[in-house]
């Protein structure tokens, strides 16, 4: 059996690298061109899933004040840069008072920082800006 098994996958291997159908090449570029960047990730995507899927609803709402401030007022009050999407994660994570009043944000430190980071960068996005 193994006399015949061998000359059989030499057959396969010939006849398969000797085949005349032509496959379609992926144009990729010039390597000049090609990028060295990993591939751009929906933060602010996965920031929108965290913020609904916890109980941030319970006292902000997108666009009007409930207990705390309407997500969008924290938008517009906060430029959209690294050290205020740190900022704001940290208020997520460890609470805090007197900045929108004397009712207190209930701390949530469940939340990893990069979690509260995404976070915060889907709330700073959204009066429209970029972040800087």
């Amino acid at each position: 059996m193994k006399k015949i098994a061998l000359p059989l996958v030499f057959a396969l291997v010939f006849v398969s690298c000797g085949s005349k159908t032509e496959t379609k090449k992926e144009e990729y570029g010039t390597p000049e061109a090609a990028s060295t960047e990993t591939p751009v990730v929906d933060i602010i995507g996965q920031g929108e899933s965290l913020v609904k899927a916890s109980d941030c609803k319970t006292c902000h709402h997108s666009t009007n004040k409930l207990i705390g401030p309407a997500h969008m007022d924290v938008a517009r009050k906060y430029e959209f840069t690294a050290a205020n999407v740190t900022y704001l994660a940290e208020k997520i994570i460890k609470g805090g008072t007197g900045v929108w009043g004397q009712v207190p944000m209930t701390a949530h430190s469940d939340i990893q920082m990069a979690d509260a980071e995404k976070m915060a960068r889907y709330v700073l996005s959204l009066d429209g800006e970029k972040e800087h």
